[in-house]
């Protein structure tokens, strides 16, 4: 068995543990976060089968006319991002009340949502005081070249380069943050995910 396996398995068997303040565990909620074709929703789909949880694209909860002006070329703006991000954070709460693995239930949730700004991921925050973000890094040529390959998705090319300028780089302050090198191995993010996770559960703080 590998060391990356027994993390999983540790971390698995974490999350089924009671918490010393309630007899329930306690449900991960994890957020996917960055820019168009970095890799979030891939990834929010190895991290759901790895730790048994509920995956969800946000892109499947934006509104209908948020689509529309994204299929024009058109940029969303904070008005038709905040009720969407709303959506996301309801997303991840619900997962807090679904039983648990003891259950035979989801170990938590996970979604891929872009939260380019500091301002939105404080909008889940607020929302969902002990969620986690997990930032896929990566260069912007790597990104470009990915979304030029994407076939039928609603998000263009062109509305990129907004996104790269809306971006607001997660700092050393946002201490719920794991950061990916989007541009390694899948299997290899996973076990960096996994090991950050069960440091953090074990974590006094």
């Amino acid at each position: 068995m590998t060391a990356a396996s027994i993390s999983l398995l540790s971390l698995n068997a974490l999350l089924a543990m009671p918490t010393a303040q309630s007899a329930a565990p306690t449900p991960l909620s994890l957020v996917v976060m960055g820019v168009s074709g970095s890799g979030k929703t891939s990834f929010s789909q190895a991290i759901a089968q790895a730790l048994h949880l509920t995956m969800l694209d946000g892109d499947d909860l934006h509104a209908p006319q948020s689509i529309a002006k994204m299929k024009a070329g058109i940029a969303l703006n904070d008005e038709d991002r905040w009720p969407w991000l709303d959506r996301v954070a309801g997303f991840l709460k619900s997962g807090q009340t679904n039983g648990g693995p003891e259950a035979g239930q989801s170990a938590g949730r996970v979604i891929a949502c872009s939260a380019l700004k500091l301002a939105y991921r404080d909008r889940i925050r607020q929302e969902l005081p002990g969620v986690t973000f997990i930032f896929m890094d990566g260069t912007s040529e790597l990104i470009r070249s990915r979304m030029a390959l994407r076939i039928g998705h609603f998000m263009r090319l062109e509305l990129l380069e907004d996104q790269l300028r809306t971006l607001q780089r997660p700092t050393a302050a946002e201490a719920d943050v794991i950061t990916l090198e989007t541009a390694r191995p899948m299997g290899q993010l996973v076990d960096q995910v996994a090991i950050a996770l069960q440091q953090r559960q074990w974590s006094p703080d």
